[in-house]
């Protein structure tokens, strides 16, 4: 497995690592592979059927030749066995750009680029991102074949983004740095873990640290509507000197830098898979007092340069193929249910997902926006000093 840094660092440059702000580089594309002998158009096309059928969509693409993807490190949910079989399958190049980008970084590659050829073609954004994007007019219209199968509450009506893959917040500790890993997000103000706790990003804009955030604020008192508690429990573990800023990630792990760490729980557990080789004992336990779970959601750039590579590319990850292939990186597909009912899940990597009790719930697209407003304006100052 390669290891590299998680989504939560801001780009620069001009180059292989580029400035997301800036315009100036890189050509328009040249849509004409994209439209079938038909008239139909890849860049408008709703679904597969809409473009005249899956075999039309894979020729296509295969003349586009490439698909370009932004902020996806190939150790994140088991991405890397997902770009390696779909180049595979279908021989298309993946030009994965920036992998350790943010999900802001890659709605702003979007309005930057409008036009390129270097514009990202599709996104993995949290959540509340996609929600964002959707609500900027960015994403295009467009159901898979297995559309039907994703939950309602997982996919917008419009299909303009859908959920692909999660889990649960969850804790992990170094076994052998930490005398007694906690369990809760209560155990974290002990003195005893004073510089230990960390957070896989900043929650302004990473998916994941928004989610810890939210977590914590279930474990204290607040509620998908009231996130206040999470940040003021953010500035306490600041204040008694048990938070540190420096964002982990399987490097400051291995350093000792971050011995406890919040995430998501398919990557705490695929760390554990990885530092065993490396004499770390990595626990991972999804925490009793505050049970957070969120999806990463799909889309595609309206104005993508490789329209019909990026609408196969969304058929792969939603097929019996990716969907077990996020399974077997510890992540819940978002056809998991609907493929346990079929058969078709991988029930040996089922098995090895993180435990958890009950049925998860999710915020509404109204109370992550005011999640997302209320920590803007208050992440700086609960851990400023």
């Amino acid at each position: 497995m390669t290891v590299s840094l998680p989504r939560n660092v801001v780009l620069g440059g001009c180059t292989a690592v580029v400035a997301l702000a800036l315009s100036a580089c890189g050509a328009a594309p040249d849509n004409a592979s994209t439209t079938t002998k038909g008239g139909r158009s890849a860049a408008t096309a709703t679904s597969a059927a809409d473009f005249g059928g899956m075999d039309a969509l894979v020729e296509a693409a295969k003349k586009e030749g490439t698909l370009h993807i932004i902020a996806v490190p190939r150790d994140w949910a088991n991405y890397g066995a997902l770009i390696d079989g779909f180049q595979k399958k279908y021989g298309i190049k993946i030009d994965d750009e920036s992998p350790d980008g943010t999900s802001q970084d890659e709605i702003n590659a979007v309005t930057s680029r409008k036009g390129q050829d270097r514009a990202p073609d599709v996104l993995d954004l949290g959540s509340s991102f996609a929600l964002s994007a959707a609500q900027q007019g960015l994403l295009a219209p467009y159901k898979v074949a297995s559309f039907a199968g994703i939950p309602e509450a997982q996919k917008d009506p419009q299909a303009r983004w859908y959920n692909d893959y999660g889990g649960y917040v969850s804790i992990g500790c170094d076994a052998k740095r930490v005398k007694q890993c906690p369990t809760g997000f209560k155990d974290l103000l002990k003195p005893q873990y004073k510089g230990q706790v960390a957070l896989n990003g900043n929650p302004t804009k990473s998916g994941s640290a928004f989610g810890g955030v939210y977590a914590a604020a279930l474990a204290n008192g607040g509620s998908f509507d009231r996130i206040q508690p999470g940040l003021d429990f953010f500035a306490k573990l600041k204040k008694n000197g048990n938070y540190t800023p420096v964002e982990s990630t399987p490097a400051t792990v291995e350093k000792g830098e971050t011995p406890i760490s919040i995430d998501w729980d398919y990557l705490n557990a695929g760390y554990a898979d990885e530092f065993k080789s490396k004499g770390l004992d990595w626990k991972v336990v999804i925490p009793s007092d505050g049970q957070y779970a969120q999806y990463y959601s799909q889309a595609i750039n309206k104005d993508a340069p490789h329209p019909a590579a990026a609408r196969l590319w969304q058929e792969y990850l939603y097929s019996t193929e990716g969907q077990n292939l996020w399974l077997k990186g510890y992540a819940r597909p978002a056809l998991m249910a609907a493929m346990e009912k079929a058969g078709t899940l991988d029930k040996t990597a089922a098995a090895k997902l993180p435990k958890v009790t009950g049925t998860p719930s999710f915020p509404t697209e109204t109370q992550q926006s005011k999640a997302k407003t209320v920590i803007a304006q208050g992440w700086g100052k609960a851990v400023s000093g």
